[in-house]
């Protein structure tokens, strides 16, 4: 699923004022990078990334007025390249009349804002990493669990919402039921949230949709969670060998990030709701440095070496 994030959108979003080129609005990014053309100014092109947002603050327009006229031109000129998806001009300062010409005729926005130019910078470029960040959507319950966001998957009518449903009684929190929409964000963590018309509700077979919040109050809710481990949930066979220590440890891939997978079987008489709840305080021992399966399998071997030197 591929976010676009147009200039308009950017326009709306930070109550920019548009200057000129406006046919050029829809123009779409393709980056969260924005650009500060110092070096361009100054006559070196070489490695000009044309395609980022590009910022003219106190510094640059300075400098572009001590320009000569032909210069000047010359240079704003090259600027207004086919890729650029619009100009900002920071601190509300007035725009040069070369840069609107030229931005004027290849239909590129000159947007300006009061804010200064690291403020803006820095609320544009962290927006732009939100909406451009890679994203999936995967059918399952996402809950927060003592703050350890986990994804439960299985197939349908393998019991996820009910499970969840119990896991609000217990005190957490939903986050998404039936489809869960990720985005990986900077050094590849995922994060969870609903889809905004199915937000806050959960479906269960014989009752129907209700409402998590409504029934339970805010605090049984919350819009986005990080995602620290999958549990999948599937039909118990009789001829599989199920993990019974802990020691093997499975991963899954989202998007191109890899987390912790859990497996648990299902069968009638287990409280699946209590077994995810120990699952999701066992990953944070482990996060904090205790493995309890480890520390067993170290025990057990200790154990066995005094007795063979007996």
């Amino acid at each position: 699923m591929e976010e676009k994030v147009t200039v308009k959108e950017i326009v709306q979003q930070f109550d920019l004022e548009t200057i000129g080129g406006k046919k050029g609005l829809t123009k779409e990014l393709v980056t969260s990078d924005l650009y500060r053309p110092g070096l361009e100014l100054a006559g070196f092109f070489t490695y000009y990334p044309a395609e980022r947002i590009q910022m003219l603050g106190r510094t640059e327009l300075t400098f572009i007025s001590g320009l000569t006229e032909s210069i000047r031109r010359e240079r704003l000129k090259f600027l207004c390249d086919e890729q650029t998806p619009c100009f900002c001009i920071t601190r509300g300062q007035d725009i040069p009349e070369e840069l609107l010409q030229s931005a004027e005729r290849r239909g590129i926005p000159v947007l300006r804002t009061p804010d200064s130019t690291t403020r803006f910078s820095s609320k544009v470029t962290n927006y732009l990493e939100r909406r451009l960040a890679p994203a999936t959507t995967l059918h399952g319950v996402l809950v927060d669990i003592y703050g350890v966001g986990v994804l439960i998957t299985g197939s349908s009518g393998i019991g996820k919402s009910e499970t969840a449903l119990e896991l609000v009684k217990r005190g957490h929190r939903l986050v998404a039921d039936d489809a869960v929409e990720i985005r990986q964000e900077e050094d590849k963590r995922l994060v969870g949230h609903a889809p905004k018309l199915i937000r806050y509700l959960l479906e269960i077979r014989g009752l129907g949709i209700i409402n998590v919040m409504t029934l339970f109050g805010a605090g049984a809710v919350r819009e986005y969670k990080r995602i620290s481990m999958v549990i999948r949930l599937e039909a118990w066979e009789e001829d599989r060998q199920y993990d019974r220590l802990g020691l093997d440890e499975d991963r899954i891939q989202i998007i191109d990030t890899n987390i912790p997978l859990l497996t648990v079987p299902v069968r009638p008489g287990r409280n699946l709701a209590v077994i995810v709840e120990v699952a999701a305080m066992n990953f944070r021992l482990k996060r904090m440095g205790y493995h309890a399966a480890k520390t067993f399998a170290q025990n057990l071997n200790q154990s066995l070496e005094d007795h063979e030197e007996l």
